[in-house]
């Protein structure tokens, strides 16, 4: 049998022409079976017949000349039971061929299917990344009073003890307008803490009114600020 090819993509065989070529064999299988029916039917039918023949000679000639007819549609029989029998291990070959190369395109089909998921999966996380990249570049800008949008991250310390660290990450997350607050590195008694401002906010007055302690500012950058805790001043409740 001609084995199918398939025109090549990126990553593979094109799915809709591997999808095609298993309906077609689908089809012709289909075709196939049913060959192999009807000459199945048309070789009973054929045998039926020629008893039937046989009975009637039977009936109407001698023992001698019956004989010889007999013999004469017995060989005619073979050889017509004989060509059904080729043509039907024929299909019966083909169709084993055909369920063969079905599988084997489905198999195909369904990898296929697996990597454009895949593919499609890596495509979307890229994309996503790209998006959050370019949020990122977006105005994440400290202005003259001290106002912010967009990932800052505010340094904070030194802090003597846990409680410290989650009245100060509390108190951000009591910012209006402030979400996704965690704190993404603790050592040496300081941490960090990054946050997303949707939309422009005064950092600065909101922490200042909202942190446990007090602080001195010690730098304001582009992409947030760096806080030392006042250890001499008042501890706020």
């Amino acid at each position: 049998m001609s084995k199918e090819s398939f025109r090549r993509t990126m990553r593979g065989y094109d799915p809709d022409e591997v999808d095609a070529a298993i309906a077609s064999r689908d089809a012709r299988l289909g075709r196939l079976e049913r060959e192999a029916q009807r000459l199945a039917e048309r070789v009973v039918e054929r045998e039926r017949r020629l008893q039937d023949a046989l009975r009637r000679l039977g009936e109407s000639a001698g023992a001698r000349s019956m004989g010889a007819v007999g013999k004469g549609i017995e060989e005619i029989y073979g050889q017509a039971r004989r060509q059904a029998t080729r043509i039907r291990m024929k299909a019966l070959e083909d169709a084993v061929q055909m369920a063969d190369r079905v599988v084997e395109l489905t198999r195909l089909r369904d990898e296929l299917g697996t990597r454009i998921s895949e593919l499609a999966d890596i495509a979307r996380t890229r994309l996503g990344v790209e998006e959050r990249a370019a949020v990122g570049t977006e105005p994440s800008r400290v202005s003259a009073n001290g106002v912010y949008a967009g990932d800052v991250e505010v340094e904070v310390g030194p802090l003597n003890d846990f409680a410290q660290l989650t009245g100060f990450e509390d108190a951000a997350a009591g910012i209006a307008g402030a979400r996704e607050i965690r704190v993404k590195r603790f050592a040496g008694g300081r941490a960090t803490l990054s946050m997303n401002l949707n939309g422009p906010v005064e950092l600065l007055r909101e922490l200042e009114e909202r942190a446990p302690f007090e602080f001195k500012v010690r730098d304001t950058r582009n992409d947030g600020l760096v806080l030392d805790v006042d250890e001499d001043g008042p501890q706020r409740d």
